[in-house]
């Protein structure tokens, strides 16, 4: 029913990932593996719900506090996570960074400590210091081809006097764990005991695989605590804006609305970004989920490739998200000369570990969100690259 194989050329769209790849990489005529944006036409119900919006021609100022945006997230969840959620403590953002920028500023000050999981998706980093936060890492730890939270460690950084706030990432960018109730719970307990308020970061939550199960913060939730999402990462439309979000407490709320409106003047949500929200959950599953088979085949194809080409890296697919997150630490490469040989000689930009924090170091983090003919492409220029450099070595 959905045509995920052919290839639509992105160049001159002003798009990141193709248009602007020499901003990070430095060169411009590459194959981009990178920002989390797939190259797949978004939905079909989405372009038609849109295309029905711009044929009425009037495009002014608008609300989202309406039961067409909010029943269709009450609807979403209860379809795909099998809970009920209070529409009541909804919010609406432009972007998820938004949002937690200034979750970020309204529960700590100056200084104050921010603790997330390691490596961290790199906006993360950005938006605490930016705040003029301290980000405490807590290094996720790689036990096989999972990853496991040491509870006793981040008890440690979420009793520290300094710190207010766990920025977590569920799923995990760019790890791709799924956390389990039990883990959820026992995060929910340690910030109760210390009285730490939580920001759940859960954009990726469509995109979890191989029999896993994302589950609400707001169903373990203990103390004060914001859920923030969007459907822009599943859906694939992070160019209208837009991003929603559940905050437990009024106080917390209305000072976030506050802020939006009268500090940033952002008065009128993106009237685009409501209607593909609402036909993407009222309509959409369908396409979903064949984009997820068509996604889990893609990263099915990385690991056999990987494997066959080198053994020793066992590299499994991750338990969520459309990023591959490859653990090249066994075959001893050195980052900037694989950086290095992937832009100069195989003319391929793919992201590299260490952009994601010391703990990234020997991890590169490959995009699949692409026709099956680009992820070959990439994983061959990979291959090539890593093979150059275990020959020279």
């Amino acid at each position: 029913m959905f045509d995920f194989s052919t290839p639509i050329d992105r160049h001159g769209t002003w798009c990141t990932q193709w248009d602007y790849v020499a901003d990070r990489f430095g060169s411009a005529d590459l194959l981009p593996f990178t920002i989390s944006d797939m190259d797949f036409a978004t939905a079909p119900c989405i372009l038609q719900a849109l295309q029905q919006r711009l044929q009425h021609g009037v495009l002014g100022y608008s609300r989202w506090q309406h039961e067409d945006f909010l029943g269709a997230i009450r609807h979403w969840y209860q379809q795909r996570f099998h809970c009920a959620i209070d529409t009541h403590l909804a919010v609406y953002g432009p972007s998820v960074i938004y949002m937690v920028a200034q979750l970020v500023r309204i529960w700590s000050a100056p200084g104050e400590f921010v603790v997330t999981h390691t490596p961290a998706y790199d906006g993360f980093y950005k938006v605490v210091a930016g705040n003029q936060r301290q980000i405490l890492p807590c290094p996720l730890h790689k036990v096989g081809n999972d990853w496991h939270c040491d509870m006793a460690q981040l008890e440690a950084l979420l009793a520290l006097p300094q710190t207010r706030i766990l920025l977590l990432c569920s799923p995990h960018n760019p790890t791709g764990k799924v956390w389990t109730q039990q883990e959820l719970a026992q995060m929910a307990a340690l910030c109760e005991r210390h009285k730490v308020k939580v920001i759940s970061d859960e954009i990726h939550m469509d995109m979890v695989w191989n029999g896993q199960q994302h589950i609400p913060w707001s169903q373990v939730a203990t103390t004060p605590w914001a859920l923030l999402t969007s459907a822009s990462k599943a859906f694939n439309i992070p160019a209208l804006t837009g991003a929603y979000g559940l905050i437990s407490d009024d106080y917390t709320r209305e000072s976030y609305t506050r802020a939006l409106k009268n500090r940033d003047a952002i008065s009128s949500p993106a009237v685009m970004a409501l209607i593909a929200h609402i036909a993407a959950y009222r309509h959409g599953e369908p396409w979903l989920d064949a984009l997820r088979d068509y996604l889990q085949a893609n990263l099915a194809y990385v690991a056999e490739r990987l494997n066959l080409a080198f053994p020793q890296l066992n590299w499994q697919p991750p338990q969520a998200t459309y990023l591959a997150w490859i653990d090249l630490r066994p075959l001893a490469i050195d980052d900037q000369q694989l950086q290095q040989v992937l832009i100069e000689r195989e003319k391929v930009a793919i992201m590299p570990g260490f952009t994601y924090g010391e703990e990234g170091r020997g991890f590169v983090r490959l995009n699949v969100g692409c026709p099956r003919s680009k992820v070959e492409a990439g994983v061959d220029k990979l291959i090539n690259a890593l093979n150059f450099l275990l020959a020279s070595s």
